[in-house]
């Protein structure tokens, strides 16, 4: 059987196009190398902008209990903060029910998910060919890559950014006690930032981004977090009067945020495998389904036969993506080192105290308007 689309990775960006293709009528298969349900590290605060597409794919993420989120908190690592209420505001929830939620419409939808690792991937005679771990053969008119920051296809694949050095881990827990409903913090600490939001069920997220030069000076993660982390007297707070929901933390390392190709060897990359955005933007799962919206709409376009070859399909997807991405993608570099220089921070944050109207300006830079369902 040759599928019209081959979606490698089933997270969020390639969930949401098996979604959208599928209620579309295309014959869809995601190769995903885990099972659902499944937590991933991740902020999982979402801004608001996207709702309206979701919907339009029939997903609601406070059907399976979205928190609603409506301010922004910033400290500087000393504790210094400020606080304004988000532009548009946003929900949280996370991975491990949005990606399931995600999934069982798809598969709903008539989409084919197989629990499979890709070894190969190669485009001959029009079509792709890819052979999972254990010799299994898939065919396809096109492919999809989202599986995510990293992989072993990044390497097969030759991606110039896999050859940079990528300084960066992050590490992620849910907590059990006491935090707003409607806030998401940004708390930062030398050497990195901290993320935290209530996700569903009264579980609060707190997700951190770490250089992992400073981190390799510590024995463990514990460890890191009271030497480290807790110099910040909001963190402080935060790690020693709520309780941890998980066994241990959940981590991953080698995070890249260099520039990455949007088409590679024919292959549509899309959310974290086409570009991410620094997480202390908030917004990387709101930039994924964006992507994937866009990505599935030309390909609705092109089978509808309104586009007429693969090559300007490639083409429009470049230029869309770049078009809709490349503003806050710049933005969020810039945040990146004014957040990374302390002494900037002790100024800044004060200084934004004063002037309440300009962190609002500044988050918008990094978020998109709400979107329109085509």
């Amino acid at each position: 059987m040759v599928y019209d689309i081959l979606v490698i990775g089933g997270g969020l960006a390639g969930l949401v196009n098996a979604v959208h293709l599928s209620q579309a009528g295309l014959k869809v298969l995601v190769l995903e190398k885990n099972e659902y349900p499944k937590h991933k590290v991740c902020g999982e605060y979402i801004s608001n902008e996207v709702l309206p597409y979701l919907k339009s794919i029939d997903i609601d993420p406070f059907e399976v209990g979205a928190t609603s989120i409506e301010k922004f908190a910033l400290s500087s690592p000393q504790g210094t903060q400020v606080k304004t209420r988000l532009p548009l505001g946003g929900f949280g929830i996370s991975r491990f029910s949005l990606d399931n939620l995600l999934y069982q419409k798809a598969v709903a939808n008539g989409c084919k998910v197989v629990k499979a690792t890709v070894e190969k991937i190669r485009f001959l005679d029009d079509h792709f060919e890819v052979t999972t771990r254990g010799g299994f053969e898939y065919f396809a008119t096109f492919a999809i890559g989202a599986y995510g920051k990293r992989s072993n296809l990044d390497v097969q694949l030759d991606r110039k950014f896999i050859h940079q050095k990528t300084p960066y881990l992050a590490v992620k827990s849910h907590y059990t006690g006491n935090f707003p409903d409607d806030l998401v913090a940004l708390h930062n600490f030398k050497g990195g930032y901290c993320g935290v939001s209530k996700v569903e069920d009264g579980l609060i997220n707190v997700c951190y981004l770490a250089n992992y030069k400073t981190f390799k000076q510590y024995r463990n993660i514990e460890t890191y977090q009271q030497e480290v982390l807790c110099k910040n007297p909001h963190l402080k707070s935060i790690f020693r009067t709520l309780k941890s929901a998980f066994p241990k933390p959940l981590t991953i390392s080698q995070i890249s945020f260099a520039a990455k190709e949007t088409v590679e060897n024919g292959i549509f990359m899309c959310g974290d495998t086409a570009g991410m955005i620094h997480p202390l933007c908030g917004n990387g799962m709101g930039m994924a389904i964006h992507s994937a919206q866009i990505l599935s709409n030309l390909f609705i376009q092109f089978f509808n036969t309104k586009m007429t070859n693969r090559h300007e399909l490639e083409q429009t997807y470049i230029e869309k993506w770049e078009k809709t991405f490349s503003r806050r993608l710049n933005a969020g570099h810039i945040l990146s080192l004014f957040l990374a220089n302390p002494s900037l921070l002790n100024v800044g944050i004060p200084t934004l105290k004063l002037f309440p109207r300009v962190l609002p300006f500044i988050i918008k830079q990094t978020h998109g308007e709400k979107f329109s369902t085509v």
